[in-house]
């Protein structure tokens, strides 16, 4: 049976990708991070988010595999993302097709703002 947490940026599924397909099977959780690509990603930080998931099903080994624990795995990890953003490591693409700030305003620095909000 296919599991699954759908927030903004994080989709976990219990499948695999076949293809253009997803297989369910219990055996492997599969992640895709920022699916309307919402932010511009450098490798480092896509790297630790994978590492901060990996921790987190980690964290949960030995308990039941089930929806509500895949959305607390997804939560957190929407949390992760938004520190990511908060710290600098990654940006909003402001060329993307869905521009909602939905983890709040870009921060554009401008020579007049310069040491006001740090």
């Amino acid at each position: 049976m296919l599991l699954k947490s759908t927030t903004r940026h994080i989709r976990i599924y219990t499948a695999e990708v076949q293809g253009n397909e997803l297989v369910p099977n219990d055996g492997v959780l599969t992640l895709d991070i920022d699916p309307d690509n919402e932010f511009n990603w450098q490798e480092d930080s896509l790297q630790k988010v994978y590492r901060k998931f990996d921790d987190l099903v980690e964290s949960y080994n030995g308990e039941e595999l089930s929806e509500y624990n895949l959305r607390r795995i997804g939560s957190d990890l929407e949390h992760f993302i938004r520190s990511l953003l908060q710290k600098g490591e990654i940006s909003y693409n402001l060329g993307g097709r869905v521009l909602n700030y939905s983890m709040g305003l870009p921060r554009i620095d401008s020579p007049a703002d310069e040491g006001k909000y740090k």
